[in-house]
């Protein structure tokens, strides 16, 4: 009986404890802080389950948050015909300031007439600039009054990629530009036209599937860049518009151009002064002026350009092939460069090499002049619409070193080769003299 006691003693005691821990629980906070019972995501203590032990939770963390401005949310029409150059420049203004990964947005399916305007950073975290609709500039010439050498710039970014998306157009509308330039009409006088899009000091800088139309002047300027890939990019003018170079490379380092076709009324590509590493690889070159490294040395200055390597083309009745061309009286050096691997239908001029370039009316005589050293043409076929097909017209001071012509075979012209040292390999033809 005495046990009977003890056990139903220690069972009330037990449905005690059990009570006490209950009414005990009912008071803890179990996160659940709101009336929609939804969980409190800034509480500053968590268990962590998988090691089953309390961390501090910071409230503070840094954000992963990507986000999109669009210059329609800024007033911008988009028909064409309405001014939105200013809704342009507050967009910017919002993605260039923003935090976290952010895209600047041109939309699809709208033309976006524009003024010069300029996109300067340096930004916050801009990453993506997206021209997926048409930015047309203005015909107006007095609307380029304060900045007569631009239309579109962006400058100072770092980390950006700009991307047509394929369908996305710049159009300089360049038709005005062209009709009062003084190579169309001689009896007016040499002026400044805009170039349609300059990319300036921008390091690692992605352009792809870009259409550029009609510009003004120059297409493309890529200036004082480094690190950069433009790839699957289309550029179109007339053939007779006046200085209209597809790609302009000045003082560029570590640039790659591939996939890309261009047909202008100047130098499909062209490479100037402090420009270093640059690789050219399935390009479409016609019509226009070829790929050219040059002018160098205008105004008796000094140029650097070195490590150019062309590797995969076509260029089809174009004015020139590939060529390097420099002025009388400058210094510097063109060297370490390839063409290679290239095809030329109807190429007027198809290799040359100018250090007496003059695109002037008249040019002095002059003993200095870039050395060009180190050339390198390797597999190049095609016809030519000339009577020359090779063309080596050096310096008698500074004459052209380490020229190589291998495996090339260029038919329906001659060479023509002075102050040069030239060494064959495999089968060249037409040869120097």
């Amino acid at each position: 009986m005495a046990r009977c006691h003890g056990s139903l003693a220690i069972f009330l005691c037990v449905l005690l404890m059990l009570a006490c821990c209950q009414a005990l629980s009912s008071n803890v906070d179990d996160g659940y802080g709101h009336e929609d019972g939804s969980f409190e995501t800034d509480s500053l203590i968590k268990l962590n389950n998988d090691d089953d032990v309390l961390t501090l939770k910071s409230s503070d963390r840094p954000t992963t948050e990507s986000s999109t401005v669009s210059v329609s949310n800024f007033g911008a029409k988009g028909d064409g015909k309405t001014d939105d150059t200013q809704a342009f420049k507050k967009a910017w203004k919002k993605a260039c300031s923003t935090n976290g990964v952010t895209t600047f947005l041109i939309p699809k399916g709208k033309t976006y007439l524009l003024k010069s305007i300029r996109f300067r950073g340096p930004c916050k975290s801009l990453r993506s600039f997206q021209i997926l609709g048409t930015l047309s500039a203005s015909t107006k010439r007095s609307d380029y009054s304060n900045d007569k050498n631009h239309w579109l710039i962006l400058e100072d970014v770092n980390n950006l990629s700009i991307d047509g998306g394929s369908a996305g157009i710049v159009d300089g509308n360049g038709k005005i530009w062209w009709q009062n330039s003084c190579k169309i009409d001689k009896s007016k006088p040499c002026t400044k036209a805009p170039t349609a899009l300059t990319l300036y000091n921008l390091n690692n800088l992605n352009v792809k599937n870009l259409r550029v139309r009609n510009a003004q002047q120059i297409q493309i300027s890529i200036e004082k860049c480094n690190s950069v890939d433009v790839k699957n990019v289309k550029i179109t003018a007339p053939g007779d518009s006046p200085n209209t170079d597809g790609i302009h490379i000045v003082a560029t380092k570590n640039i790659r151009i591939s996939n890309s076709d261009i047909g202008t009324g100047d130098d499909c590509i062209s490479i100037e002064d402090g420009s270093q590493n640059v690789q050219i690889n399935d390009l479409t070159c016609g019509p226009g002026h070829g790929i050219s490294i040059g002018s160098l040395g205008d105004d008796n200055s000094k140029a650097y350009v070195s490590g150019i390597n062309v590797d995969g083309a076509t260029l089809s009745e174009t004015d020139n092939g590939v060529r390097i061309k420099t002025y009388q009286g400058g210094s510097g050096t063109a060297k370490n460069i390839k063409f290679q691997n290239i095809r030329m239908d109807n190429v007027k001029n198809p290799i040359i090499i100018d250090q007496n370039y003059c695109d002037k009316d008249k040019c002095e005589q002059q003993e200095s002049a870039v050395q060009v050293n180190n050339v390198v043409y390797r597999n190049i076929q095609g016809t030519s619409a000339t009577d020359v097909a090779i063309m080596f017209n050096c310096s008698v001071k500074y004459p052209c070193q380490g020229i190589v012509l291998e495996n090339v075979n260029i038919k329906g012209g001659k060479a023509s080769c002075k102050n040069v040292n030239v060494k064959d390999k495999g089968t060249v033809s037409p040869k120097c003299p």
